[in-house]
């Protein structure tokens, strides 16, 4: 049954990342391109960790939390850049 679960979730991963990814593209301006590369990148978080569960490997897992550390750094540098101009003061 989870195998089942774990499936149909990521079809449902997928087609949100498809539909974020034409966010990024199609954004009206910078400040939602930019939301729509974070939300890209969570959920690539959770499409690693849906295939981490289904293969049954741990290995997914790290690279997600490697995903997620990233993905965190990178947004608070592009809002820095946003506000300031500058990232490194």
């Amino acid at each position: 049954m989870l195998d089942t679960v774990v499936l149909i979730c990521l079809g449902i991963i997928t087609v949100a990342l498809l539909l974020t990814f034409a966010r990024l593209i199609k954004g009206p301006d910078l400040p939602d391109r930019i939301l729509a590369l974070d939300t890209l990148y969570i959920n690539g978080i959770a499409l690693i960790m849906l295939l981490g569960l289904y293969l049954d490997s741990n290995l997914f897992f790290e690279a997600a939390l490697l995903i997620a550390v990233m993905g965190f750094v990178s947004t608070v540098a592009i809002a820095k850049h946003l506000l300031r101009g500058n990232i490194i003061e």
